[in-house]
């Protein structure tokens, strides 16, 4: 069985492109997508992202909509809690596709790191 997690010096999640997700105010409140939005920077990209280090400069204290948490999964898009895991993969493997490509590094690494 596949298991989600993430892998390090990936950073597809932290292209935020509103034309990307348009279905965005259909699951964040009203707070949640202020934030959203004042986190989109140059090229769609996390304002909080450090392009060089390929990683989250605020990881540990990052929005909840930037977790994979089950209570957060189940609250924004109706994901009980036993489908998080495939739900979670299928997500960072589309949006690895969307931003690298499907035959990216990023996305073996995914794959591999998953178990796929």
């Amino acid at each position: 069985m596949a298991t989600w997690q993430c892998i390090s010096q990936c950073g597809a999640c932290c292209n935020l492109t509103p034309a990307d997700r348009p279905d965005l105010e259909e699951y964040l409140s009203p707070p949640d997508l202020e934030l959203y939005l004042s986190m989109v920077g140059e090229g769609g990209w996390c304002v909080n992202y450090d392009h060089g280090a390929r990683e989250c400069k605020i990881y540990s204290t990052r929005p909840r909509f930037c977790r994979v948490v089950a209570e957060t999964f189940e609250e924004m898009y109706g994901i009980e809690p036993e489908d998080v895991n495939d739900f979670a993969i299928d997500c960072c493997r589309q949006q690895i596709e969307g931003v690298y490509g499907d035959r990216s590094l990023e996305l073996i690494r995914f794959d591999q790191a998953v178990g796929f």
